[in-house]
């Protein structure tokens, strides 16, 4: 496929799991069963790059603590389709301004500005107008006002130079089809000093891309995952320093869920 067209495959398959997700809000996990955007459900509530897995403490609202997920709506929840949790390496303080990546939902933009507090601004960037509809609607729910959702490509972010603390994301990096634009964007939009906290499917250094393609589909966060190695590559290409790519827990043969950081120099 051609990156136009991955890229239009994924927001379509996004679109759809935004609505099915917006039609069951009264009922959970109704909601992450059906859309199972990342493979076809199976079981109970499926995730997004579970692949087909049941939910369970690998993926989805599984990697979200119970006091994170009580102090979001419901439906918010409800919509989370990650393949981690990127709190647990984003460190985020209060004041700061973040940015999250394929923002989803809003379960991570909606943590992240309860971290920052009154005085830091989060903002979510999607490229899907039915999951930025619905995370509007779960920012309202939440009575969140230190945040702001806006539409927009993650290969070109629709933020100035040097406009944040600090880039997050959850397992949405994997999909995008110009992988090396977007870590020159997020090295753009990072303030000197500023920060990296991902979550993200990774793949080990053994595996070839069309070993990765062999173990799961493109919009199934598995055939467009880079491995460790081509990870740490990237993001020193990019200009970052102090990366590290840390494997948290299996998703398939010799695919995993990670946590990724690294710092712009400088500030």
């Amino acid at each position: 496929m051609s990156r136009p067209d991955l890229r239009e495959e994924v927001r379509a398959h996004y679109a759809r799991a935004a609505s099915l997700l917006a039609d069951h809000t009264d009922q959970p996990e109704l909601s992450r069963r059906d859309s199972a955007c990342c493979g076809p459900a199976t079981g109970t509530a499926a995730s997004c790059c579970g692949g087909g897995l049941e939910t369970d403490a690998t993926f989805g609202a599984g990697l979200y603590s119970a006091v994170e997920q009580g102090q979001l709506p419901v439906a918010a929840v409800a919509a989370s389709l990650g393949c981690g949790n990127p709190m647990l390496v984003a460190e985020l303080r209060e004041g700061e301004t973040v940015l999250d990546l394929g923002s989803g939902g809003g379960i991570d933009v909606l943590l992240s500005a309860r971290r920052v507090g009154e005085r830091g601004f989060v903002y979510g960037v999607d490229m899907t107008e039915e999951m930025l509809a619905l995370a509007r609607a779960n920012a309202a729910t939440a009575g969140a006002e230190n945040v702001e959702f806006v539409r927009g490509v993650i290969e070109d972010l629709p933020l100035p130079d040097a406009a944040v603390d600090v880039v997050i994301s959850n397992c949405v990096i994997n999909l995008s089809p110009d992988k090396p634009a977007v870590l020159s964007e997020v090295y753009r939009v990072l303030r000197p000093g500023g920060r990296v906290g991902i979550s993200d499917v990774v793949a080990e250094d053994r595996l070839s891309p069309a070993e990765r393609a062999e173990r799961g589909s493109y919009t199934g966060c598995v055939a467009g995952a880079l491995s460790r190695r081509e990870y740490l590559d990237s993001l020193a290409a990019a200009g970052f320093v102090d990366a590290e790519v840390r494997f948290t827990h299996a998703a398939g043969d010799g695919i995993h869920g990670a946590l990724i950081r690294a710092v712009k120099p400088g500030g």
